[in-house]
């Protein structure tokens, strides 16, 4: 079989021609077309790497803020107990302040009541002494009451110790020396004669007295030279009911602090 290479040419430019044209027309703009898809998806994977890291750090912005939050609540939270506790505690001392000052003028107001309940009843004793003295006085003796205790007292003049007499003497010397009397009852002229003697006789002065009423003179006199006091009175009998008094009221719960004594002639 003979060969016709002209035939064999011809297809062979042919197929060259055809090599050509899809390489023109077709494998090239494949190839473009690849390429910028490849560069767009690249493009994309590199803006969804940049839009990942970029969400990462702003996940940690939001991790480190969400802890400093965290921190903050719990120094806030650690601050509040503090506040509460100190308030408790100021609120706490505040009651406890005020509770004390209400127990301490309750206190005050029954110490003062008690003290006035004492005295009423002081008082009342007192008055009841008097009247059943006054009474049995004048019942079985031919003079009145205020002789009887004028004549005590200058018989407890004359029995007084030498000492007090040389004090009482120094008292009236000086001029300034204020001279009182002091009964529970109002002393009649006779009874005030009796006085000034006894005092003269015992002082050997004259002095001219200051005559008072006080009643917690009961059934006796009181005697002031200056500073020096002598008396005598029924009040050794009644710290005795006094003292019945107050140990009534302290079984009761009502006790009272018992006032300082005056010693007696």
């Amino acid at each position: 079989m003979e060969l016709d290479w002209l035939t064999i040419a011809a297809q062979i430019a042919n197929f060259l021609v055809l090599i050509w044209l899809l390489q023109r027309f077709l494998y090239a703009p494949i190839t473009r077309a690849m390429a910028k898809r490849e560069a767009r998806i690249e493009e994309r994977l590199a803006d969804a790497r940049k839009q990942r890291q970029e969400a990462e750090q702003e996940a940690k912005a939001l991790r480190e803020r969400q802890q400093d939050l965290d921190a903050r609540a719990e120094e806030v939270l650690a601050e509040a107990r503090q506040e509460a506790e100190a308030l408790k505690d100021r609120l706490e001392q505040d009651l406890r302040k005020e509770f004390d000052e209400k127990r301490s003028n309750w206190q005050e107001h029954l110490e003062e009541e008690k003290t006035e309940l004492v005295r009423q009843l002081r008082k009342r004793m007192a008055d009841q002494v008097v009247k059943v003295v006054r009474r049995t006085l004048s019942d079985f003796a031919n003079t009145d009451l205020a002789t009887q205790i004028a004549k005590e007292f200058a018989r407890r003049m004359e029995t007084l110790a030498e000492d007090n007499k040389t004090r009482l003497r120094a008292a009236a010397s000086r001029p300034d020396s204020e001279a009182v009397i002091e009964c529970g009852i109002d002393l009649p002229a006779d009874a005030r004669s009796l006085i000034a003697q006894a005092v003269h006789d015992n002082l050997g002065t004259n002095i001219e007295f200051d005559y008072r009423t006080d009643e917690d003179v009961v059934l006796g006199i009181r005697l002031t030279l200056g500073e020096e006091i002598v008396e005598w009175s029924a009040g050794s009998y009644l710290k005795k009911l006094d003292d019945l008094v107050r140990d009534t009221l302290d079984a009761a719960g009502m006790g009272t602090p018992k006032p300082e004594g005056q010693t007696n002639a």
